[in-house]
This record gives structure tokens, sequence and C-alpha cells, in this order.
């Protein structure tokens, strides 16, 4: 019999796991947007000493195994802890083992994707840029979502991409902090894993492949964001 992934392998199931991926993803992605955006331009143009200490606090999803920042999620969010008892007094369900708490919990993971991105199309904003908008009266507030948001809009891009890009192929978070619950947490990278642990290889070349199909459509179009209109004017080397 064939491990190849054929058309039958392609169950309802396969589509609600995409599915809840694919909104995860988005959900999470906007809101990183939200939060990412004056984080980085805050990181960007602070002289505060405890900087350093709230970038590192940014970074470290990028160097810290999933595993244990889902197990403190986890810890975090369960009953008995402050947050999760005060979730379940306003929401009236548990953070915990629930698609809330992947939101959650995805855009603690991500944060760094999407923050470091944008943080340095910031930092190549042209100054003279800022000084005029400055020169022109402009706030500081106004100066940054008017000119330098615009002027990064490729890094911002990129960030969305990169968040996006990587909330779906998210593992150790969702499996510590959502388990495998179909419909609610049983995301592709998790459905994969069930599937393969099975040995029901087809339909675990089929979430493989999907997912695949996805992460190289993102990171060609991270491809294409960076190459700025400034590099494609480059003479080339002969």
């Amino acid at each position: 019999m064939s491990d190849a992934p054929t058309f039958a392998a392609v169950t309802p199931a396969l589509w609600q796991s995409l599915g809840l991926t694919l909104r995860l993803a988005a959900i999470s992605t906007l809101i990183l947007l939200v939060v990412a955006l004056p984080l980085a331009g805050w990181l960007d143009r602070t002289r505060l000493r405890i900087a350093p200490w709230i970038e590192a606090l940014v970074t470290l999803p990028i160097v810290l195994p999933p595993t244990v920042i889902g197990f403190y999620l986890l810890v975090g969010f369960g009953s008995g802890s402050v947050l999760g008892d005060g979730w379940r007094s306003v929401f009236g369900n548990s953070l915990a083992f629930s698609f809330s708490g992947l939101v959650v919990g995805s855009v603690i993971y991500s944060l760094p994707f999407a923050v470091q991105p944008i943080q340095n199309a910031i930092r190549d904003v042209d100054a003279a840029l800022i000084e005029a908008g400055c020169a022109l009266g402009a706030r500081p507030r106004q100066v940054f979502w008017r000119v330098i948001v615009p002027a990064a809009r490729n890094g911002v891009l990129t960030g969305a991409a990169l968040s996006f890009a990587h909330t779906i192929g998210e593992f150790g978070v969702v499996l510590m902090l959502g388990g495998n619950i179909p419909g609610s947490t049983r995301v592709a990278s998790i459905a994969l894993y069930d599937e393969t642990q099975v040995l029901n290889y087809p339909v675990a070349h089929s979430y493989a492949l999907l997912l695949l199909a996805i992460a190289f459509a993102m990171l060609l179009l991270i491809g294409l964001l960076r190459r700025s209109p400034r590099q494609l004017a480059r003479p080339k080397l002969r």
C-alpha cells in the first residue's frame, strides 16, 4: 500500500484543522500588528534603562523552547491562577484548552517575529522625512503614524507575513496550552502529529503538503517584500 497522499486522504477533519489553523494565524497576526507597531516604535526611540530588558523579554520566544513557553502559559492560564480565574469569571470559560487561549499564546510566542522586522524598518526610515514632519508642526504621534509607519510599510508587511507563517507552524505551545480538541484546538500541526503516531501516512502527507505549500508561499511573499525598489534599481555586478 502506498504512503503517498491521495484524494481520499483529504477528509473533512483535514479541512477543519486547516481552517482552524488559518483562523488562528489571521487573528493572531491582526493582534500582533496592533501590539507590535507601537512597541517597535517605542523600543526604537526610548532611552529608558528598562528598554533592553523589555526588548530581551520580547525576543525570548526565539531562543526559548516552545514547550517551556507553553508550560508556563498553561500554569498561568489554568484554574487557580489569577489570570485564569479572572478570565473564567468574565467570560464563563477556561482560557487553557480553548481557542482563545491559543490566540493569547500565539501572540506571545510570535511577538518577536512581528516586532523585529518592524523595528528594523523603522530604524531605516530616512531621518529627513522625520525632520520634515516635525518641522511642519506635527506631533510625535502624528509623525509616527503618518510618516514613519507608511515609510516602513515593507517591514510592517514582512512582520505580518512572518507572524502568520510562524503561527501556522506552531506545535509545542499549541500542544501544551491547547491540547488536542477537534474543532477547538486541534490545529494542522497537531493533526499531522496524531496521524503520524498511528502510521496513517497518506493523511499525514496531506497535512504536511498543505502546510509546506502555505509556508513556501509566505516565504516567497517575504522575499518579494524585501526586494525594495532601491535594491531592484542597483546596477548588476559584472
